[in-house]
């Protein structure tokens, strides 16, 4: 059920920033979008670099090699899923309107329902998860 909640995440999450292009909302050459969108990209690089070469799967599901708790996981446990907020954010910011907002929350529901049920499958595979989940914020240092 986990993995089908999981998969249905991710196709919520597709949908918006789909519908965010759509609509001309995902992309902004205005500074705010252009500096929310470069720190999202940056920190999807970093996070990916640092998970290294494991696969991504359209289910949530813990990869082989260990609980990756260094570069962005050292703050946060979900930086890949931060940083497609605030890029989708960075472009609903700019073009603003009650369609790109509930696109934008659309979004924040597909990363969230994604993001639960990826904690609740790392919490299974990797006991040492519950200490690293105490010690880290979900998506936003100190806060969140």
């Amino acid at each position: 059920m986990l993995k089908i909640a999981s998969v249905l995440g991710l196709l919520v999450m597709i949908a918006a920033l789909v519908g965010l292009y759509a609509i001309g909302a995902l992309i902004s050459l205005q500074p705010i979008a252009i500096t929310l969108q470069g720190i999202a990209v940056a920190l999807m690089v970093w996070a990916r670099v640092t998970f290294g070469t494991r696969s991504f799967h359209a289910s949530a599901d813990p990869t082989a090699g260990g609980l990756v708790t260094t570069g962005p996981y050292r703050y946060i446990r979900h930086p890949i899923y931060a940083a497609a907020c605030l890029f989708g954010w960075g472009g609903v910011i700019s073009h603003w309107s009650e369609l790109s907002a509930t696109l934008g929350v659309l979004l924040v529901v597909g990363v969230l329902v994604r993001m639960l049920c990826e904690e609740r499958l790392l919490t299974q595979s990797y006991p040492e998860y519950l200490v690293y989940k105490k010690a880290t914020k979900r998506m936003l240092p100190y806060v969140f």
